[in-house]
């Protein structure tokens, strides 16, 4: 390996150690929010001796942000990272090393579209591997390294991957006007051209590494997404291990499509001889997740059991492959009331490791294949394992002190830190105080609730943020989060405090199914109990001077609470939050989920207005800022603008923020810095600090 690959600056931040000299720590601001280097997901190379990984940086001063890949010896955390194939102007992401492991392969946009690319592990110049008409949006490489699946928008009538045309069949001209005879007309972020899908494709790769052929295209007799918008990626593709085939997860796109949950796993030769296999087909509901074990006996797949359901337990199935078997599916986490969010394979085949949300936790845990399941991370939020060949794994984990670093555990359980890829810029920041706490919510059940606090605060009283998590079905637990992130928010001078109402994840299914048809009842009563609860037992907090913040269905509960708790806030931060569920539930787009949680279309349910916020706005008095993104297709920007016209009209307080190139979340960085500064001055003008040293 060539030393002097990379002198960069960003190359030696990424290479400190964890021994830096100590300085006295400052508040967190949002600019270091915005900047912190953003570690993605590891791949190790098959002989164990190098790791891979990208990291995406912002530029201090335009905020402009660029992913490069590094390269780093898992065995020996001392040595420093090498940037590979470094560029001044291309971004370089998703790394993916040969089977024998000398090459590396990766996307980046160095030719003017996003392209395959490789590049060797000992240095050199990258040679560009693929050269098609549109973006590969992603690929996966076959074990033995001699094929190549490829995925990325094209039109459906294309029979290569990509054409001139871009399949759209909703511009029929002459003007700019689009036409839709059914839906998804949009969906999240943009609007959906019909024609047009996530194809996968299946290639051969040449003596010279590069992608060779036409093609053959796995979406055969079958339209619609894989992997699947807006959310899915590579976990949903997996190639057999004998490279003959390639499993993957679609949901048919067709008039039903906005009402539908029913993914499911198909299975494809990729010589295009034979007719694709639907293996879940006897479920309507979620299978998701297809890997094969490396042994090619088994598939395991994640599914739900009820269709139309997005937020259901993923239960951990597993199929028996080899020829002549039932290939009923055997659910080993049948009886674990958690629900499965990762799959991998140890290398031995005997086991397999898989991720959950735990009381406010994402750990690992190793599951056999008789379904026994043990826990194998302690706190944090773990994500991206890669079994290792010699039974320990890696993985990345971050946790609400700071974003994700890669971690080993060997196979008897013995942790280590790989990387520490913003140990120089945490080294300048104060840490938080973080303390659980637990109370009797609605019906006496157990919840969950966090106080984070700046650590060592002297001040007498610390004003309170009451952060209402999204979802519903979510949590606020112990992972880092660049949008709305209690580290920064606390380092403003306040006590941050979360609960994990009656429909958060990680406590069972039947705690989440409670919140359906009920959206402000258990869920408003826990928040009351919870906020009094952490006032109890932390006499330093003053929940008597408090704003509460939310977004999505945070936002709609801060709209139900302006007029159901209107005396418990000095002000409020409502992001992307419903006002009024009628109109939402006509112009949102994924239609299953405002259906489930509220008991079908909006003329067919029960006491529809019960819980819509509309009905309670002669209570209202709270000032409140209303913050938007026009490309929200979720939860479409009206729903703020609605209550801030009521708010003006009525002489409450109040203030619109509507960022016009931003969808459900505040992504950019600049833009992010606006949020936070706009956010933190409304706080500033309803609260009062006490004086602390």
């Amino acid at each position: 390996m060539k030393k002097h690959i990379s002198a960069s600056l960003a190359t030696l931040a990424l290479a400190a150690t964890f021994s830096a000299t100590p300085v006295a720590a400052r508040p967190m601001t949002e600019i270091d929010l915005a900047t912190l280097k953003r570690l993605g997901a590891p791949t190790v190379s098959p002989n164990g001796k190098w790791m891979a990984y990208q990291i995406t940086e912002t530029q201090p001063e335009s905020y402009k942000r660029g992913t490069a890949i590094y390269l780093l010896n898992p065995n020996d955390p001392g040595t420093r990272p090498i940037r590979v194939a470094e560029s001044a102007e291309a971004n370089d992401h998703s790394p993916a090393f040969s089977p024998d492991g000398k090459s590396l392969f990766f996307i980046s946009n160095r030719g003017g579209s996003d392209q395959v690319w490789r590049v060797t592990v000992s240095g050199g110049k990258p040679v560009q591997a693929s050269d098609f008409k549109t973006d590969v949006a992603g690929f996966k490489l076959s074990r033995d390294g001699s094929k190549i699946a490829v995925w990325g928008d094209i039109a459906k009538d294309c029979a290569t991957f990509g054409c001139d045309d871009d399949g759209n069949k909703a511009k029929p001209g002459p003007g700019t006007g689009r036409e839709y005879d059914e839906l998804f007309v949009r969906h999240w972020s943009s609007w959906e051209t019909p024609g047009n899908y996530s194809r996968l494709f299946a290639f051969d790769i040449g003596a010279d590494g590069k992608v060779s052929g036409d093609g053959i295209a796995m979406d055969r007799g079958l339209t619609g997404d894989t992997p699947s918008k807006p959310f899915g990626g590579g976990e949903e593709i997996a190639w057999s291990p004998s490279g003959r085939g390639l499993f993957f997860a679609a949901r048919k796109a067709d008039k039903n499509e906005p009402k539908s949950t029913n993914l499911d796993i198909y299975g494809g030769d990729v010589a295009g001889k034979e007719s694709l296999i639907n293996f879940t087909a006897n479920n309507a509901a979620t299978d998701s997740l297809p890997t094969p074990s490396p042994d090619g006996k088994y598939m395991a797949y994640a599914s739900m059991a009820r269709p139309t359901y997005e937020a259901d337990r993923m239960v951990l199935q597993l199929v028996n492959m080899d020829e002549g078997a039932s290939r009923e599916p055997i659910a080993l986490t049948k009886d674990w009331d958690r629900s499965v969010g990762s799959i991998a394979w140890a290398a031995d085949s005997k086991s397999l490791i898989v991720t959950a949300q735990d009381i406010l936790d994402h750990p690992a845990y190793s599951v056999d294949l008789n379904g026994k399941v043990k826990r194998l991370t302690k706190g944090g939020n773990v994500g991206n394992v890669t079994p290792t060949a010699d039974g320990g794994m890696v993985f990345t984990k971050n946790s609400l002190q700071g974003p994700s670093d890669i971690y080993r555990m060997d196979a008897k359980g013995k942790t280590t830190q790989i990387t520490n890829v913003n140990g120089p810029a945490l080294g300048k920041i104060g840490k938080v105080d973080i303390q659980r706490f637990d109370f009797s919510g609605a019906g006496g059940d157990q919840v969950w609730g966090q106080i984070i606090k700046p650590a060592g605060s002297k001040a007498e009283k610390l004003p309170v943020l009451f952060l209402v998590h999204g979802g519903p079905q979510g949590s606020f637990g112990n992972s880092w989060s660049y949008r709305w992130n209690p580290k920064v928010m606390a380092s403003q001078g306040y006590a941050v405090v979360t609960v994990d109402f009656h429909g958060s994840a990680g406590y069972g299914q039947a705690f989440k199914d409670s919140i359906n048809k009920d959206w402000g009842g258990k869920p408003l009563e826990d928040l009351k109990l919870g906020l009094a609860a952490a006032g109890k037992i932390d006499k330093q907090i003053d929940i008597s001077n408090a704003c509460a913040l939310g977004a999505s269905y945070g936002g709609y509960m801060l709209n139900w609470i302006a007029g159901n708790w209107n005396d418990g806030f000095k002000c409020l931060v409502n992001h992307a939050g419903i006002f009024d569920l009628r109109s939402f539930a006509f112009s949102t787009e994924e239609l299953w989920f405002d259906q489930w949680d509220h008991g079908g279309p909006w003329w067919k349910r029960a006491d529809a207005e019960k819980w819509n916020p509309i009905n309670h706005i002669d209570k209202w008095k709270t000032p409140t800022l209303f913050v938007h993104g026009e490309k929200d297709f979720r939860i479409p920007y009206t729903q703020s603008i609605m209550p801030f016209t009521y708010a003006q009209e009525k002489g409450i307080k109040s203030k619109l923020l509507i960022f016009p190139d931003e969808n459900h979340w505040v992504l950019k960085a600049k833009n992010s810095i606006q949020w936070h500064k706009t956010v933190f001055e409304w706080l500033g003008d309803h609260l009062k600090k006490s004086e602390g040293k």
